[in-house]
């Protein structure tokens, strides 16, 4: 048996989430997953860790799940991501990522979970002025999903001034690829992950790719976004457990990105070059709630984590991505 504690990875059906299971599985961690399986996959949860179906605001069955399991941390994944979505339907937003994660706060302070990792996101700065983003760079979200996240690192700023729980909120650039073993991969049917489009249509799963957007102030005209494996951000999640269990009375606030950019069309010329054939562009105008450029300052989490990136290769993420498709179809 492992001395190792045991979290409860909400939303650990999903994309990230289920890389984050298998990263602490791996590790030799305990592992419980709470997911309502509304986009997640319960083939995505790997042998061996228990799946309870149900919602994070369903306080008495998170409750009982986090004792029944003895949990010493919750990394929180459970919520909504489509921005323009978050535009056209914000109440959802505000009730999926704000709300229901209040409540699901407030089982584990009920409960006396000590720590909390929380899955947020770079949209929390809005389209800032800079070339790369700080962790102190401003926060000015100009859609309700990044809202909605930023509610939720306040909240635990304040929980953790008044109750004893210590936790991380890393913000998310743009995750991408998969589990390089080809046991999990970004699997939503309908997803508008651009690196997920694109290997659809590479693969003839969709017709064309849609470039929302060609007038931005980038060197090409096309959204410019520091792109991140989804194996790298598992493993910063794992890091951050190790650093919230070895000083409890830290927080920590970081972006998880490469601090490099990439544009929509440098993108999808990666895809080409994996795929020895072109995928089709369609052009079209930008989407509500989209910046132009969103590159990450990462020197915080390098300085303060001793985060390796092992997959910081563009091709080797498209590459990753387009083998689980590929997987996908055989299913």
């Amino acid at each position: 048996m492992s001395d190792k504690p045991t979290v409860l990875v909400t939303g650990g059906a999903g994309y990230i989430g289920s890389h984050a299971v298998l990263a602490l599985k791996d590790a030799g961690y305990g592992v419980v997953v709470i997911d309502n399986l509304v986009t997640g996959f319960d083939w995505a949860v790997p042998d061996g860790v228990p799946l309870v179906r149900g919602d994070i605001a369903d306080q008495p069955l998170v409750e009982a799940t986090l004792r029944a399991h003895d949990v010493k941390a919750i990394m929180h994944f459970a919520g909504s991501v489509v921005v323009p979505e978050s535009v056209d339907n914000p109440l959802k937003y505000y009730h999926n990522n704000s709300a229901k994660t209040r409540d699901l706060i407030e089982s584990a302070v009920r409960v006396g979970v000590p720590h909390f990792i929380f899955s947020s996101t770079a949209a929390t700065y809005g389209t800032p002025d800079v070339e790369a983003v700080r962790e102190d760079t401003p926060q000015q979200p100009i859609n309700p999903y990044g809202m909605s996240k930023l509610m939720t690192e306040y909240m635990l700023r304040d929980v953790a001034a008044a109750h004893p729980m210590n936790f991380c909120a890393l913000r998310y650039f743009n995750v991408a690829g998969a589990d390089p073993q080809g046991r999990t991969g970004q699997s939503t049917a309908g997803a508008t992950h651009l690196i997920k489009v694109a290997v659809e249509a590479a693969l003839g799963k969709r017709e064309s790719v849609a470039i929302f957007g060609t007038d931005f102030d980038t060197p090409d005209g096309t959204g410019v976004r520091d792109y991140i494996h989804v194996s790298d951000l598992a493993a910063a999640h794992l890091l951050a457990l190790e650093a919230l269990m070895a000083e409890p009375d830290r927080n920590h606030l970081l972006n998880c990105g490469y601090g490099r950019g990439f544009s929509v069309l440098e993108v999808l010329d990666a895809v080409d070059r994996a795929t020895n054939m072109p995928v089709k562009r369609v052009m079209t105008g930008r989407r509500a709630g989209d910046p132009g450029k969103l590159i990450s300052d990462n020197g915080a989490i390098l300085k303060t984590f001793p985060w390796t990136p092992r997959h910081a290769d563009l091709d080797q993420i498209v590459a990753h991505a387009l083998a689980w498709e590929r997987k996908l179809g055989e299913r």
